[in-house]
């Protein structure tokens, strides 16, 4: 059984000249524990389609299921919190609260899903352990690298343990050595806690890692298979 099933998912904006349609019929399922890379041009439409997989925008025709369940018909209220305790977000830019320390960054989103302040202590203490963040954890996002705030949010979007995380582009403002370490992390996380992935990414090598490459073009899956060695090479 899959854990997202996307099926005829069409999303079109206004535009100067006209309708523009970014997806033009996306049907794909992810399987549990599966790492998933999503590439193709800027423009394509892989943001758009994360952003309507994650909840955080509706497409205009097609349905999208979780575990079986269909969320298209859910109120706003149901999908925020079927958005908080199922799904984890990474992007690009890290997006920590620069007035919070490392830890209530962290601890956010559990306390917005109502856990025990004991709960939080138990799961946090593990992954900032396991990220190397452990004695940053009361430094503000200031005082940390590019490479450990990336990983702190990496962290947040683990902590409520969703079904699925979506990643745009996590590694594009790290240099080489950081990018390595999330692409690691990534690997870890799946191999430790079945942790399943849809990754958008220009990178060939972190795509390289990737289970399935599933190739965005004109607003649609062109192609599916895998990153070939030399490719990943570049």
């Amino acid at each position: 059984m899959s854990i997202l099933a996307a099926k005829n998912i069409v999303k079109t904006y206004s535009s100067a000249t006209g309708p523009l349609e970014i997806l033009k019929g996306i049907t794909f399922e992810i399987k549990p524990g599966e790492i998933v890379a999503l590439m193709g041009p800027s423009g394509c439409g892989k943001s758009t389609l994360l952003n309507i997989l994650g909840t955080l925008d509706k497409p205009d025709s097609g349905t999208i299921e979780f575990n079986g369940l269909g969320i298209n018909t859910l109120s706003d209220s149901n999908l925020a919190d079927f958005r908080i305790r199922n799904i984890g977000f990474v992007f690009q830019f890290h997006h920590l609260l620069p007035e919070l320390t490392v830890w209530e960054n962290l601890a956010l989103p559990m306390q917005l899903a109502g856990s025990r302040n004991d709960l939080i202590d138990e799961t946090l203490v593990p992954y900032l352990k396991l990220t190397g963040l452990d004695e940053r954890a009361g430094h503000y996002p200031s005082q940390l690298s590019g490479g450990e705030r990336q990983r702190a949010a990496v962290i947040r979007a683990l902590v409520n343990s969703p079904g699925i995380i979506f990643a745009d582009e996590p590694t594009g403002n790290l240099d080489e050595k950081n990018g390595t370490i999330i692409m690691q992390l990534i690997q870890e996380l799946r191999a430790t806690a079945q942790q399943t992935f849809l990754i958008a990414t220009h990178s060939r090598r972190l795509a390289g890692d990737a289970d399935r490459v599933l190739e965005m073009g004109s607003g649609l899956i062109i192609s599916q298979g895998h990153v070939d060695s030399h490719q990943q090479a570049q």
